[in-house]
């Protein structure tokens, strides 16, 4: 595989910027399911990613969430919520015609690094 253009998270200042997460599990594979369990798939990505940079969910300030299809938007919401700790991050949820890798759900953190 070649080298991609992108590194998982970057740090500026107090800020940590992390890299878009899709379902791909551990394997390298897109995982096929609902969309909770690829919601499920991206969160432990984030998770893991968080823990490479010395964070965890309970850092996360904001987060950008494409879906390729809004009817999903509940699934996704309800099993996104269980992966997070309040005071919630804001976020924005767009729904997409496509994702990389055909993907169904992209997610992308902004972490406080405090």
């Amino acid at each position: 595989m070649s080298v991609l253009p992108f590194t998982p998270f970057i740090r500026s200042k107090d800020l940590v910027f992390f890299s878009g997460k899709i379902e791909m599990t551990s394997e390298g594979k897109v995982l096929e399911g609902t969309i909770a369990e690829k919601t499920k798939q991206v969160m432990e990505n984030i998770k893991s990613e968080l823990k490479n940079a010395g964070l965890d969910v309970s850092d996360i300030v904001y987060a950008q969430v494409f879906l390729t299809d809004i009817a999903n938007y509940q699934e996704f919401n309800d099993e996104y919520v269980k992966h997070l700790v309040e005071p919630y991050p804001a976020r924005f949820v767009v729904a997409v015609k496509e994702l990389p890798l055909e993907a169904k759900v992209e997610i992308s953190v902004i972490a406080s690094n405090k």
